[in-house]
């Protein structure tokens, strides 16, 4: 038997095809409506409200370094493109209650701007050797370097990476007591554990014979820091940091924690001094340099707006039932319309 053209592309003509299946669909009525809309709302002002409690009780100190002000002991550092060294000194009233993260800062800087977002070779940083010589051009025009050589890693992102370096020192009595900053484990799991990878070559250096380091690098990758060989390459904590790009051009990343000593419990009151190689020029893209030290709580970090957020929209959840409930009573619509 054939099928007629107009049918045979039909579905079955059964219950579940043909969408006759039984079904429940609710009736909202005032009865259902407005005690959600009370139910809702004051879930979301609860929850505001902890939010914003929270956030408020999370200490934030920051310091703004770039060096514009005349005053300021990294004037100096502005005025050259060699390595600079400047200190700032800062008081802390009361107790930074611990653990601390230091973060460093940076503003106007768009990370996510689409060219250089693309400009990283994924498959050398998960180290594939082919790629360390011949990179995808999408690292124009940090793919190679004026003798043809290929930069590893090469791209905007990693060419860019954020090297200025911090000590931090507490006085007491007269005499600068160093501060221990831990810089293990600061990069996301995933990007340590999975997402980039060293290639399998013993010793490291061996695997980047024939490449050359990003231009604006002070060292190799294999290089990055000296003291921990498990801290190099595309391993580097500090690397994997600068990798994960900020959506937002007003952005800080964590740098180090201090968590250990006489500072596990915090930073106690007294005078600080921080210690800074000054490298990363910002003032060709009119960005701007700051150091933050905050603690954290349940919630993460300070952020008001999440709690403003639901305090807002749990105050209009509550609003509009009032609203609904005074047209119910005046106007009382049958339950059939």
């Amino acid at each position: 038997m054939v099928k007629d053209e107009k049918t045979e592309n039909r579905p079955d003509n059964t219950a579940f095809t043909q969408q006759r299946l039984p079904a429940w669909q609710p009736i909202l009525s005032a009865g259902i409506v407005i005690p959600g809309f009370i139910v809702i709302g004051l879930a979301f002002i609860g929850i505001g409200v902890a939010l914003f409690v929270t956030s408020q009780g999370i200490q934030v100190f920051e310091m703004d370094y770039t060096g514009v002000e005349s005053n300021s002991t990294c004037h100096d550092c502005i005025k050259t493109t060699q390595p600079c060294e400047c200190t700032l000194e800062f008081p802390i009233e009361k107790l930074l209650e611990g653990p601390v993260f230091f973060y460093y800062g940076l503003s106007n800087y768009f990370q996510n701007q689409r060219q250089y977002y693309a400009s990283r070779d994924d498959a050398q940083l998960s180290g594939d050797l082919k790629n360390f010589k011949d990179p995808y051009e999408e690292c124009k025009p940090y793919q190679y370097d004026g003798n043809n050589k290929p930069i590893v890693p090469c791209g905007a992102v990693a060419n860019s990476m954020f090297n200025d370096t911090f000590e931090l020192y507490q006085r007491v009595n007269g005499l600068e007591k160093l501060v221990p900053l831990d810089g293990k484990g600061i990069a996301w799991w995933t990007d340590y554990n999975i997402k980039y990878r060293n290639p399998s070559v013993i010793p490291l250096k061996n695997a980047f014979n024939g490449t050359v380091k990003p231009i604006f690098w002070p060292v190799p990758a294999y290089e990055l820091d000296p003291s921990d060989p498990t801290n190099n390459g595309f391993k580097n904590q500090d690397f994997l940091v600068w990798m994960r790009r900020a959506a937002l051009p007003d952005f800080r990343k964590l740098y180090r924690r201090i968590t250990e000593g006489d500072y596990a419990k915090g930073l106690p009151a007294g005078n600080y001094s921080l210690k800074i190689k000054y490298r990363y020029p910002v003032l060709s893209f009119n960005g701007r340099k700051k150091v933050v030290f905050s603690n954290v709580s349940w919630m993460g970090g300070k952020n008001d707006f999440l709690g403003i957020a639901y305090l807002v929209i749990g105050s209009l959840c509550i609003v509009m039932s009032i609203v609904m409930l005074i047209i119910y009573a005046k106007y009382k619509f049958p339950l059939e319309e």
